[in-house]
């Protein structure tokens, strides 16, 4: 942290003087002095001015080449400055002073403004103070009523600047931690994502759950807590969760070598997303769902009740198709690698059986493994022989074995429904799919199966149906 009396000297050296024109009424606001004071170097700059954002806006435009897009309301304009390096917005200042508007902000570590003409540092709120103690304070007691999305952020920025939340702050949250219903989906669901970014959520995710904020957010996860947790690990199935979540948070901060290698997302979500399966994969074991079909219910395990629940929590918080589509087949597939490895323990696991579920998962099959080794690490009693059994046949039966298989999988199909009905004399029909399923099932599963093979195994098929 430097000291007081070099802040306008380390500002003036780490704002680009080219970039900005020293106009009188023009401040340099939030973040980005936040950042400079912690020593780290922003890409992104907030500029508030009295008058006319867009003709300030222009003279920075020339200054770095960059374009302009407007992205506020008309009762607040907001102008976005892009280009190569660095992205600069210019609002009007929120009142009849900087100070007035550094008052409605959100936290006092983002309510420091420095005067481009004087190069003076603005800090009413006592942020310098707060950065130097690590503390999240809220800027005023309105804070939360005036824009509820704060309440996540508070968790957000001490997760991602390793910084504590003031008591205050935190009894403010707690007491108004049902504002949340009134924010906007997207805007929930963006402050979550980056909070699972960091590796110091759960921590954070922790401290949601004690001031009730996480469960007005999830209020799916609430009966968790009045289930009995599995296994040896004392409390309720919540506390569960959460210690299963550390794990995870641990394992994907220093992956094992055998997941590293073969975990690839493709056009998948990431890390946070594999986050939120691990909280939501045991929400259906709750009370019966409305939002889950009855037949559902009766016949199929809680995974697709979590699955059905889930994809309810992904419409409220506008995830896309994509990520939505991700959480619910990591969810319905995720007990499937203990059915592998209690099948493994009594030598009945063929080859098959492991095929069909790398078919099914594909490259999800590596997260997978995350989840269960979650799973088993965060029970208490790690010294379970069947923990670390399964832990074992995780790395060095399913991770070694996928590799093999994905390769296998990128070579083209032995035969297409145009052979069926060349070879065959077949009419297309449903059957088809069945047919070239279970054929690709066994091409997999046969590293050295050719096209003749092929023929053959399709012929003894349909004379034995």
């Amino acid at each position: 942290m430097i000291a007081a009396n070099e802040i306008i000297s380390d500002l003036m050296i780490r704002i680009p003087p080219h970039i900005f024109p020293k106009t009188p009424g023009a401040y340099l606001v939030g973040g980005s002095i936040r950042d400079i004071l912690l020593g780290r170097s922003p890409m992104d700059f907030d500029i508030s001015v009295f008058h006319e954002p867009e003709s300030y806006a222009k003279h920075i435009a020339a200054n770095i080449s960059g374009n302009l897009v407007n992205i506020g309301k008309s009762v607040q304009p907001v102008i976005r400055v892009i280009s190569k390096n660095i992205t600069v917005d210019i609002s009007t200042i929120n009142g009849q002073s900087i100070e007035e508007d550094l008052a409605k902000r959100d936290f006092t570590i983002n309510a420091m403004a420095y005067e481009l003409c004087s190069e003076k540092l603005i800090d009413c709120l006592g942020a310098q103070q707060d950065l130097k103690n690590n503390i999240v304070r809220m800027a005023s007691s309105s804070a939360f009523v005036s824009d509820p999305v704060r309440l996540i952020r508070a968790y957000r920025m001490g997760a991602c600047l390793g910084f504590n939340i003031e008591p205050k702050t935190v009894a403010e949250i707690a007491r108004h931690a049902s504002l949340i219903h009134a924010t906007a989906g997207e805007r929930i669901r963006e402050e979550i994502f980056k909070l699972l970014k960091t590796d110091r959520s759960h921590a954070f995710l922790s401290q949601m759950a004690q001031s009730r904020l996480l469960f007005n957010i999830f209020p799916e996860l609430m009966d968790l807590e009045k289930i009995p947790s599995d296994g040896n690990t004392r409390g309720s199935k919540f506390e569960q969760i959460l210690q299963d979540y550390l794990q995870l948070e641990n394992m994907l901060t220093d992956l094992p070598l055998a997941i590293k290698s073969c975990r690839q997302h493709g056009g998948d979500p990431a890390d946070e997303l594999l986050k939120c399966c691990l909280l939501w994969q045991e929400i259906g074991k709750t009370a019966i769902s409305p939002e889950v079909n009855q037949k559902d219910q009766d016949d199929r395990g809680y995974e697709y009740k979590s699955a059905a629940i889930t994809r309810k929590i992904c419409r409220r918080l506008r995830f896309s198709n994509r990520q939505s589509d991700y959480i619910q087949s990591m969810i319905q597939n995720h007990t499937r690698l203990k059915s592998l490895f209690d099948a493994y323990r009594y030598n009945t696991l063929s080859p098959k059986a492991i095929t069909r579920f790398f078919i099914d998962c594909r490259d999800r099959t590596p997260d997978l493994i995350l989840l269960a080794m979650a799973s088993v690490k965060g029970e208490q009693d790690r010294r379970s022989s069947d923990g670390h059994a399964f832990c074992d046949f995780l790395i060095h039966k399913i991770a070694d074995e996928y590799p093999a298989f994905r390769s296998r999988a990128l070579r083209p199909s032995l035969l297409s429904g145009h052979d069926l009905i060349k070879e065959f004399g077949l009419s297309p029909s449903p059957q088809f799919k069945v047919i070239l399923r279970l054929l690709e099932e066994e091409r997999l599963s046969n590293n050295k199966m050719t096209r003749t093979d092929a023929l053959d195994w399709v012929k003894k098929y349909i004379q034995s149906h």
